[in-house]
């Protein structure tokens, strides 16, 4: 099931138009900050290339983990040092369905574990995903380490040199108005722009370096990634 229920809409990107959802929250969302991103046809251009920049990021690396601790570093979003750790969300468990099973190659009375954790660097929720994982694909440590500690997954498996393999991947959000390249954009308008609570959504299988699968992830992108600001216009 995926951690973000959507709307249909359509979204103009730089690299071509693809259709994309709209979303509203499952996990509750600390509510969001005031854009640090002007309210201007630049700006929103910026925001875009920004996020598919992410997005390109996310999907040529098998961890999201360690992607999200490089994003964070380069834009500053957290005290240097600072590393990915999973909040835990307690008490809203959902139980591998068939499609699960059947992407895990699990049997029906397999055991499959579950995850539902917030990724946050420093004082910011960067993205909030469910993980169903096969405890008995890890070591006793890395069970371990993920039922009792703030690990988040992808610091906690790293050792098994996995790879991602990507179901799908959807932006919520688009910063340009439909048909913005055939209509043009408005003149610049006063204040920051509004961001919604989240921009992108991915869904993964996460494979052992044999292929085995051990892990299914649906993870959710919060407004967060965008909270730096706006790049700066230079001239030459």
């Amino acid at each position: 099931m995926s951690l973000c229920s959507s709307k249909s809409i359509r979204i103009a990107a730089l690299a071509g138009a693809a259709i994309v959802l709209g979303t509203t929250a499952a996990i509750a969302q600390e509510p969001s900050i005031e854009s640090q991103w002007p309210n201007t046809p630049a700006s929103r251009v910026e925001a875009l290339a920004v996020l598919q920049t992410l997005n390109v990021n996310l999907l040529s690396n098998a961890s999201a983990t360690l992607t999200l601790d490089r994003w964070c570093a380069v834009h500053r979003l957290a005290p240097e040092g600072s590393k990915i750790v999973a909040q835990r969300v307690r008490g809203q468990d959902k139980p591998a369905d068939k499609r699960i099973r059947e992407l895990l190659n699990a049997g029906p009375d397999e055991l499959i574990a579950y995850r539902r954790v917030r990724l946050i660097c420093g004082d910011r929720v960067l993205s909030e995903a469910d993980n169903w994982y096969l405890p008995s694909k890890l070591s006793a440590e890395m069970n371990q380490a993920l039922s009792s500690s703030d690990i988040a997954f992808g610091r906690a498996v790293q050792a098994l040199k996995f790879s991602r393999k990507n179901l799908s991947s959807r932006l919520l959000w688009s910063p340009l108005p439909e048909d913005w390249d055939m209509d043009g954009l408005i003149a610049d308008d006063t204040g920051p722009l509004s961001l919604p609570p989240f921009l992108m959504e991915h869904r993964a299988v996460l494979k052992l370096r044999d292929g085995t699968p051990f892990s299914v992830v649906t993870e959710c992108y919060t407004d967060k990634v965008l909270d730096f600001p706006a790049p700066r216009l230079l001239s030459r």
